[in-house]
């Protein structure tokens, strides 16, 4: 036990001799690390301040150089400063001298404008002495010359306008009818120009059918379905629409025949419709016919709009859409009245242009100077009466209402508008072609125009356009070249000059056209 005990201390006092041996080792090393540094901040002190004398020195070289830059700076601005006030001191001496001259000069005038003042104070003077000698000398001599001629000056001045007068009436009336002569003239000559130019600014299709309407079909096979079991659905057709069905041997046509243009232009609709549809059977029939008789009125309106939205009148009631509408389907004297009404608001626009008067009102009247063709056979009166009265309640003006009631001339005309409206409605109703031509006929005409094309060498194909109008001929481009392709047209065009009569004229077209084709293999 007690060797245990010595051991410990033995191992004890081992290791705090060992600890003190390691605290003076470590002392001694910091006390010659602590002289390293010291002598290390020592050099480094005097390094800095060496480096901060020479940064002292350099500072104060640039701080020199660049006061010595701004100095020099400084001096120029204040150079150029100086000198801008000396040009600015003498520009103001060199104004100030030009003001002292203007004064002076403006002294001289003033003196001058005071010395003519006092030159025309004393002509003025001379003037009314002068003037009063005058009126003594007049007064004087006018009754010396009163008493000689033993009359006052008012009995003298009647004397002499009494003599010239009635020398001037006389001048007067025949200058009077000289020019009177001479207006009649130019007047019926504008008369005649002012109208040629307006028919031929207007080109108004009038080639109408008043009884037949002819329906394209897309194929003879429709026709059975249309007659359909033992012909029931044309049967229900006419019963619902009123009118006569015509199947016959005309290709992919077939023909609505009725006096009442209404009534054939719903059942052409509705055919129309049908045919599009596809179902084709007495239930769809009278389905269709009612729905389009029902929308009939609005189509009718929209024709009416239509219309005055084409001729470009504004601030129209809108009920008298209705009513053009329903011209639509009038005829008078085989002419389209509402084609007619248009073709008569043109004309007269066209004059009024020409003449200078109101455009408006001449195209407002001539449109509706017919519009009471619309309902004349539905109530007693005159077309001219009805159409007085619908405008007059639908809003439009009094000089419109004025010469609608005189196109006819059964009233007085009250303006010029008047007059261009009945000579406008004359012209249109008298044109070649305006008044009825016939189915049959106008289809005719059209043959007969492609036949004459086609009787030439070279021509292969020919076609009648725009109602007989045009003709287009297409020649064989090896037969006929460019030169010999206006000859023919003017051939073509002389040939039916000759062998045909038609309104208004016809605008032949030869067509040679060139193709050339090759293949790639």
């Amino acid at each position: 036990m007690e060797n245990w005990i010595v051991y410990i201390l033995i191992c004890l006092a081992g290791v705090i001799g060992g600890i003190l041996l390691f605290f003076l080792f470590k002392k001694r090393m910091f006390a010659g690390e602590y002289k390293k540094i010291k002598s290390l901040e020592i050099e480094l002190e005097e390094k800095n301040k060496q480096e901060v004398e020479n940064y002292k020195k350099k500072i104060n070289i640039d701080l020199k150089e660049e006061f010595a830059n701004w100095k020099n700076e400084y001096n120029k601005k204040q150079n150029a400063k100086i000198s801008k006030l000396n040009e600015t001191e003498r520009r103001l001496i060199h104004k100030e001298e030009n003001i002292d001259r203007r004064y002076a000069n403006l002294d001289n005038k003033e003196k001058e404008l005071k010395k003519k003042e006092r030159d025309i104070y004393y002509q003025e003077e001379e003037l009314k002495t002068l003037k009063n000698k005058l009126s003594n000398t007049y007064e004087e001599e006018r009754k010396k010359l009163e008493k000689i001629s033993g009359m006052t000056v008012q009995e003298a001045k009647d004397m002499i306008i009494k003599k010239y007068e009635s020398e001037a009436k006389i001048e007067s009336a025949q200058k009077l009818k000289v020019i009177e002569e001479e207006l009649k003239e130019k007047s019926s000559m504008m008369a005649k120009d002012i109208i040629s130019t307006s028919i031929q600014r207007t080109a108004s299709e009038h080639i109408i059918s008043t009884s037949v309407t002819v329906i394209d079909l897309p194929n003879d096979e429709m026709k059975g379905r249309i007659i359909g079991r033992e012909g029931r659905n044309i049967r229900a057709l006419e019963n619902a629409t009123g009118v006569d069905f015509i199947v016959d041997d005309t290709p992919e046509a077939i023909i609505v025949s009725s006096f009442d243009p209404l009534r054939r232009e719903i059942a052409k609709r509705a055919l129309e419709t049908l045919i599009t549809d596809g179902r084709i059977h007495p239930a769809r029939v009278e389905e269709i016919v009612e729905k389009i008789t029902n929308e009939f009125d609005q189509y009718l309106r929209e024709i009416g709009e239509n219309a005055v939205v084409e001729l470009g009148i504004d601030d129209v009631n809108p009920e008298l859409y209705y009513y053009l509408g329903k011209l639509k389907f009038r005829t008078s004297y085989g002419q389209n009245t509402l084609q007619h009404s248009k073709e008569v608001a043109l004309i007269a626009a066209f004059m009024a242009r020409e003449l200078g008067v109101n455009v408006n009102v001449s195209k407002r009247a001539g449109l509706f100077h017919d519009i009471g063709k619309a309902i004349d056979r539905e109530t007693e009166g005159t077309h001219t009466q009805h159409s007085v009265d619908l405008t007059k309640k639908y809003g439009e003006s009094k000089i419109v209402q004025d010469a609608i009631a005189s196109h006819h001339m059964d009233v007085e005309f009250s303006s010029v508008e008047g007059v261009l409206i009945q000579a406008a409605d004359s012209i249109s109703a008298a044109r070649p072609g305006a008044r009825r031509e016939i189915f049959e006929t106008y289809i005719k005409r059209l043959e007969k125009l492609e036949e004459v094309s086609k009787s030439f060498e070279g021509v292969n194909k020919a076609y009648a356009l725009r109602a007989g109008r045009e003709v287009r001929v297409i020649v064989n481009s090896n037969e006929l070249d460019d030169n010999k392709t206006f000859i023919i047209s003017k051939d073509i065009a002389k040939k039916i000059q000759e062998v045909m009569e038609y309104p208004g004229q016809i605008k032949v077209t030869v067509i040679r056209e060139v193709r050339a084709i090759e293949y790639a293999k």
